[in-house]
């Protein structure tokens, strides 16, 4: 399929704005044909996801784009980095990975991006507006800005996510048409116990099962709460987005492009309907967890990184005495700096608490060499951790965590999955 450009776009791709602009137009542009657009879209905002270390060649590549005289077009805010700039001492990274992720970091701030090393922007202000269309990478990222904000992207991967930024278009495919957004599946958790809907341990199970079985359909969840918070929703992003590459899901009453089942499936209906059910859910609990026993070595939360409102959850369950293993919550640097504001980041190291900020655990080597058991409450990390780190994994509630962190052995209430 052939890829029509504007004159403006032709005049980019030839050189009007410098070398490593053309080369972004050019990329773009490519990557869209294969994708089948057949048009490129003005994009209102990026988030990068290209500014993680995962070997030279991605250092290069930023560092060309560079010396050829890159500058973002949009506002583009940066996901993590493979370093805790705020907190050097946090990521044991040997000599060259240390270099090599510093450098592609500052390539990519040199270039004019936000510098707010998150995998949350939308805690640190970048929130587009309903029905715009923006080029956002970051599994969680996307699925939290297509569902929850309503704007419109594509999970665009890395170095497609800069060209986007310096040109400031997208290719026109997907998620960015709106028919593509309407939802095909619809989720009946009628079956499901208020008790366990009011829950937070609940939104990383129903992410982790809806992932895993709409895959990258769009899909609508009926029968959840109207006042479902952002946090809960962001929980549910997440382990969608990284068990089954869900891009857009909706909820009827709570997304902006569901007021209602018919709103979010065009007055169509939906091809298919699953009654979600106590077993279903509980068979995802239990895949969320990679060993059995009792004994847990360390325990990490923010994946996506922590909210304010979720630290304060996690402050009232402190306990008096310090933390048995080590305890790392992952946050944006944002949340960092109001939490040193209000005076709570003393209290927080005192219970044995590493915030870690512009990283986190499973992406950069910061967790206890030795190996064994991470405990968490993220379906994002219980996804990750195995393969990334070594460790295996024990899901449960923020209070299950904090429990166990007390002692090194496992506390689980059991009582909402019965």
């Amino acid at each position: 399929m052939a890829m029509i450009l504007t004159d403006e776009e032709r005049a980019l791709a030839a050189g009007e704005r410098g070398e490593a602009a053309a080369m972004a137009m050019r990329i773009a542009a490519e990557m869209g044909r294969l994708l089948g657009a057949e048009r490129m879209v003005h994009v209102a905002s990026a988030h990068i996801d290209g500014a993680l270390y995962h070997g030279d060649s991605g250092v290069h590549f930023a560092e060309r784009l560079v010396a050829g005289g890159a500058k973002v077009a949009i506002p583009s805010s940066l996901n993590v980095g493979g370093l805790d700039l705020l907190h050097p001492q946090t990521v044991k990274a040997d000599a060259h990975r240390h270099e090599m992720a510093l450098r592609l970091m500052r390539s990519y701030e040199a270039m004019g991006c936000w510098p707010t090393w998150t995998c949350a922007p939308y805690h640190a202000g970048h929130r587009p507006k309903l029905g715009q269309n923006v080029a956002w990478g970051e599994s969680n990222a996307v699925a939290f800005c297509n569902s929850v904000l309503g704007a419109r992207t594509n999970r665009y991967g890395d170095f497609l996510d800069i060209c986007c930024a310096i040109t400031g278009r997208a290719p026109y495919y997907g998620l960015h048409k709106p028919e593509n957004r309407l939802a095909t599946i619809a989720v009946d958790t009628s079956a499901i116990s208020p008790e366990l809907k009011g829950a937070d341990v609940f939104y990383p199970v129903l992410g982790c099962w809806y992932g895993a079985e709409v895959g990258t359909a769009v899909g609508v969840i009926e029968g959840l709460p109207p006042d479902t918070s952002e946090d809960r929703l962001k929980a549910l992003a997440a382990a969608a987005a990284s068990s089954g590459a869900v891009g857009l899901f909706h909820v009827a009453g709570v997304t902006p492009e569901a007021r209602s089942l018919a709103a979010a499936c065009g007055n169509v209906p939906p091809a298919r309907t699953i009654r979600l059910t106590p077993e279903m859910l509980r068979q995802a609990r239990d895949r969320l967890s990679t060993v059995a026993g009792d004994r847990i070595d360390a325990v990490a939360l923010g994946s996506p990184h922590f909210s304010l409102p979720e630290f304060a959850a996690l402050e009232a369950l402190l306990p008096a005495e310090r933390f048995g293993v080590p305890f790392f919550v992952c946050t944006g640097r944002e949340v960092v700096a109001e939490l040193e504001r209000q005076a709570r980041l003393a209290r927080l190291a005192e219970a044995g608490i590493t915030v870690v900020a512009d990283t986190c655990v499973v992406v950069a080597p910061i967790l206890p060499a030795r190996g064994g058991v991470l405990m968490t409450n993220s379906g994002k990390f219980a996804h990750y951790t195995p393969a990334n780190t070594g460790y295996q994994v024990m899901y449960g509630s923020l209070a299950d965590c904090v429990a166990s962190a007390a002692t090194g052995r496992v506390r689980r209430d059991e009582r909402l999955w019965q």
